[in-house]
């Protein structure tokens, strides 16, 4: 049993293979937060917290004569709201008579096998795994509010995860202005905190920092995940390093706004908080009705690596759904970068037979095919084909792609709307503008009302008139704005605070219907590059664009820092041309291949504008990749290079699930005169098996990770090299 309740401590406790989570109930009812971290067994962990009166800090009324009693320096599971904790709070509710206040306390408990579901939202689901759930009701007698906190625990996995569900039980109205998922408490050590900032086109830049005293807010209000603040933190200890340390990471299975505090308080202990962004929100909860939080995934792993493949094999196998969730993905090429919107049949097919001679699986048609579309200006929307361009529609392209023996793929861009349009010419109320104002346009472009159930409705007969009886095998599915003048014609105006969230629930709820209805297309996420890439899309879309950037140097410290959350079978990668469309850059193409080697790989290029010799080099990429891409796809992936040596080079390594091989890659990005040679020691290998490395040498596991592997004569213009590493 991976949970269990001690009546003498009056403890909860939470046990995965490696990790325990251990709760209490005071005795005034109050949930207090006792440990996570590495596995203690039968233990009274409450012997650390020996309360003393911290004066000025307030005391619970039936708690008035001792002083030492405060919920301003309790660590809890979930906070209560204006009562005396005077620290970041996970739920804040107003009700009829004006005031705000609620106190949670316990008021049961139960334990369930197998793992609780969230309705309409992506969160991970009981693979046949070792999982129980505990659902913990906290009550507000005052209000007659309920909050039930959900805990699911992956005992195989080393994962818990969070959710809550806030009822009201009482007769009167009450507003939600915030509700968060999770709140972990760190009340003793000193603390690290990685974030993963950026911006389009440097998505996921890993930053670390110590904490100070006081709040750090990491969030969007963007209506997205957001190329800014990836919904992902990591709490590590100061001395953490890749291989040892404690680590403590939080990801929201979420894609839109979202909001995480930590905060190192007056007694320097950590509370984080994590959930949906409370700017704009405001939730009408009617008498008997509940609000649903996302889910957040937590983990607690001694250094780096092990976290990072805590998370890549929790989202690989309990977060990805479909066919393709652990199947070959096709190589693909994407016509974008190589015609933007100027093309014509000719051209599209042209491209193709070269993709077929090369060995490429797959065609992907981007933006620019249907009616209006010569420009980002015009015709989002209306789903039509160009017969201008395309003068068999779209069944004659995908057919005569197809009859070379290639799958034929598509771009769309469904929840936006271009004004000059079919669509908003007859649907002006379907997108989200506030009234009296002139909408504020990004790409020329309006969002559509996910919310609305009659949108959704159209877009799902468009995209499944795409896709019935076409040889349409894969979706493109972009965003390429973030939501402004967010308000929807369809809700009340008391309610418009609802609206940021009710459009992700109808953005699921499509999704879900889409991804059902055709299970043999392959569904790839998109929002500007790597805008929402998050576990909420990863629930429909088993990879995602990573990034606009398709310069291989650039794409180096996108993909590392991806990398710590998220498997490499979800990170799309190309390889493009040179010089980069979006830094001018030069590299050699066998570079572009090995950055682009790191998941789901294709190609981004004019293929037909190729010499000979770079035709050839393609080839032996796509032979390369097809040899390694069951210890890509489902080996573990290993940083050999810290973002300080990104100035000179970077380092990983994919290690099959048998340890039997191990593809070792390095791309130098800064060539040194008579510099120091490289040397990395490798990890993740069989330690008392003999190697055949890159074909030079032989020797044992434990001397590779020991004494390492040295990197000669690595120069030119970002020099590339990959190797072999076989057991004997």
């Amino acid at each position: 049993m991976s949970i269990r309740y001690d009546e003498k401590t009056r403890q909860l406790v939470l046990e995965t293979a490696g990790t325990s989570y251990i709760m209490r109930i005071e005795e005034t009812g109050y949930l207090k937060h006792l440990y996570y971290g590495p596995k203690v067994g039968q233990s009274d962990m409450t012997y650390p917290f020996r309360i003393y009166d911290r004066g000025f800090s307030g005391n619970p009324y039936d708690q008035r004569l001792n002083r030492a009693y405060s919920l301003d320096s309790m660590p809890q599971e979930y906070t209560s709201y204006g009562v005396g904790d005077f620290r970041i709070n996970t739920i804040t509710a107003s009700y009829a008579d004006g005031s705000r206040c609620a106190e949670y306390k316990y008021e049961s408990h139960e334990i369930t096998d197998g793992k609780y579901r969230i309705p309409g939202l992506p969160s991970v689901y009981d693979n046949g795994d070792n999982v129980q759930t505990l659902t913990v009701t906290l009550a507000d007698t005052a209000s007659n509010i309920r909050v039930r906190l959900y805990y699911g625990v992956f005992e195989d996995l080393d994962i818990i995860t969070r959710a809550a569900e806030i009822v009201n039980a009482g007769e009167g109205t009450v507003w939600l202005r915030k509700a968060a998922s999770v709140c972990l408490e760190l009340p003793f050590g000193k603390w690290d905190m990685i974030h993963f900032h950026g911006r389009h086109c440097m998505e996921r830049q890993p930053e670390r920092v110590p904490l100070f005293h006081g709040i750090h807010t990491i969030s969007s209000g963007r209506g997205m995940s957001s190329h800014q603040h990836n919904p992902f933190i990591i709490l590590c200890d100061r001395g953490a390093s890749e291989d040892s340390g404690p680590c403590y990471g939080m990801m929201m299975v979420y894609s839109g706004n979202h909001k995480t505090e930590v905060e190192l308080d007056q007694f320097d202990g950590v509370r984080a908080v994590m959930g949906l962004n409370d700017e704009r929100f405001r939730w009408e909860l009617m008498p008997g009705t509940s609000f649903c939080t996302p889910e957040v995934i937590l983990t607690y792993a001694d250094g780096l690596t092990q976290m990072s493949h805590n998370y890549h094999r929790v989202i690989q196998n309990n977060v990805v759904r479909g066919e393709y969730k652990l199947a070959h993905r096709p190589i693909l090429v994407n016509n974008w970068e190589a015609t933007y919107f100027d093309f014509t049949e000719e051209k599209l097919l042209d491209i193709a037979e070269k993709a077929k001679d090369l060995g490429i699986d797959m065609f992907v048609l981007d933006d620019g095919w249907f009616r209006n579309r010569n420009d980002d200006n015009a015709g989002l929307g209306d789903w039509t084909p160009d017969r201008r361009k395309l003068p068999d529609g779209l069944d004659g392209l995908a057919d005569k792609i197809t009859d070379m023996g290639l799958k034929f793929g598509l771009w769309i861009e469904p929840e936006m709307v271009s004004e000059d349009s079919d669509l908003d010419r007859a649907h002006p109320d379907w997108a989200l503008t506030a009234p009296g104002r002139a909408p504020m346009m990004a790409r020329n472009q309006l969002v559509l009302d996910m919310s609305r159930r009659d949108v959704r409705d159209y877009l799902f007969d468009a995209i499944s008139s795409l896709l019935k009886n076409r040889n349409i095998t894969y979706i493109k599915w972009d965003f390429n704005r973030p939501l402004s003048d967010v308000y929807s014609n369809a809700v009340p105006a008391e309610r418009q605070g609802e609206v940021p969230h009710r459009y992700y629930l109808g953005l699921y709820e499509l999704y879900e219907r889409l991804t059902s209805a055709f299970p043999h297309v392959l569904f790839e996420g998109c929002a500007g590059g790597g805008g929402r890439f998050d576990a909420g899309i990863l629930y429909y879309s088993p990879q995602i664009w990573c990034s606009d950037n398709t310069d291989p140097i650039s794409r180096l410290r996108i993909q590392y820092g991806t990398s710590f959350g998220y498997p490499q079978t979800t990170v799309s990668a190309h390889v493009s041309a040179s010089p980069n469309h979006q830094t001018g850059r030069k590299t050699p193409l066998s570079t572009r291949g090995v950055v682009a080697m790191t998941g789901a790989f294709g190609y981004e290029l004019d293929l037909t504008r190729l010499t000979e010799e770079e035709c050839g080099e393609i080839r032996e990429q796509i032979r390369t990749y097809r040899d390694f891409e069951s210890v890509i796809r489902e080996g573990r992936h290993y940083r050999l290079s810290g973002l300080e040596d990104g100035s000179r080079y970077f380092c990983w390594e994919y290690v099959s699930r048998d340890r039997g091989r191990c593809l070792l890659s390095i791309v130098v990005t800064d060539p040194l005169a008579n510099g120091p040679s490289i040397h990395v020691r490798l990890k993740g290998l069989i330690p008392e098996a003999v190697y055949s490395v890159g074909g030079e040498f032989e020797c044992t596991g434990s001397a590779l990770m020991a004494n390492g592997y040295t990197f000669t004569q690595l120069t030119g213009d970002y020099p590339a090299l990959q190797l072999d590493i076989r057991k004997v």
